[in-house]
């Protein structure tokens, strides 16, 4: 019973988080709802992705169904005007978490903790359902994503996925190979209650045991203009952050100016 309580409580205070946060933000977050809201969530996904209307993000026959079996399909709302969306699913059983495909914001929002908003949507939702985690892939060249979900929602990364997807040529993958970090976000966590109320976290990068691997300040500018270099980088982040954590290190934190943090494991070599 007091288990059943005390997951009650959390949810509740979850959900009153998430309201605070996309109150100052100035939308409203919320599950869509009929075949109108899903079309809107595939039109502001192929925006934000740069595809084309029959190449999006998602299917709509495949929203649909996603929608019908109870999974997660959020929208971020200024007025009347869908401004963010996110799209999860449940994952097997024995991971005991919801597994965030794709979320964005439009360009005319990005800035304003619309993301933010929506990711404690996400996790008010999934707490209210009994569901303690949340994993989610993100590419680990991208600096702000980097940012945003290990200092500031302080989800943990598990693991480097090489070329996850395969090739993927919108406007943001750019044809490069589609690297990605695997991290959970354990939602009950102290650290992620703390992020909660917007409190980054602060790592030492200058432990002896603490590593550093820089990442570039944009690289979908850099995709664009020296696709060459971009390919340097992908190559190096992977080859460091791969063996890294194969040597069982574990990335505790991102930094603007440093890139990861990463704190050494036995089989990693100084």
């Amino acid at each position: 019973m007091t288990e059943v309580v005390f997951a009650r409580d959390a949810a509740a205070t979850a959900v009153s988080a998430a309201e605070e946060v996309a109150a100052r933000a100035g939308v409203e977050v919320r599950e869509v709802a009929g075949l109108e809201e899903e079309a809107a969530v595939i039109e502001l996904l192929s925006r934000i992705w740069g595809r084309s209307a029959d190449n999006p993000p998602v299917p709509p026959e495949l929203l649909r169904a996603f929608a019908k079996s109870g999974n997660y399909i959020s929208g971020a709302f200024d007025g009347s005007e869908l401004v963010g969306a996110a799209v999860a699913f449940h994952s097997t059983p024995d991971r005991h978490s919801l597994h965030s495909h794709i979320a964005g914001v439009a360009a005319s929002h990005v800035g304003r903790a619309v993301g933010f908003a929506i990711k404690l949507h996400q996790r008010g939702w999934a707490l209210a359902r009994g569901i303690e985690a949340v994993e989610w892939t993100f590419d680990p060249l991208v600096a702000r994503n980097a940012y945003f979900n290990i200092a500031k929602l302080r989800a943990r990364p598990t693991e480097y996925l090489a070329n996850f997807y395969g090739p993927m040529t919108d406007a943001i993958n750019g044809g490069d190979d589609t690297d990605r970090l695997l991290v959970r976000w354990d939602l009950l966590d102290a650290d992620v209650e703390a992020a909660a109320s917007a409190h980054p976290l602060v790592v030492d990068a200058t432990a002896p045991d603490i590593v550093t691997v820089a990442v570039p300040a944009d690289i979908e500018r850099l995709r664009r203009t020296d696709p060459a270099r971009a390919g340097e980088w992908r190559r190096d982040v992977r080859d460091r952050l791969a063996r890294l954590l194969d040597g069982g290190g574990r990335i505790v934190g991102f930094d603007r100016a440093e890139g990861y943090i990463v704190r050494r494991g036995q089989g990693n070599a100084r």
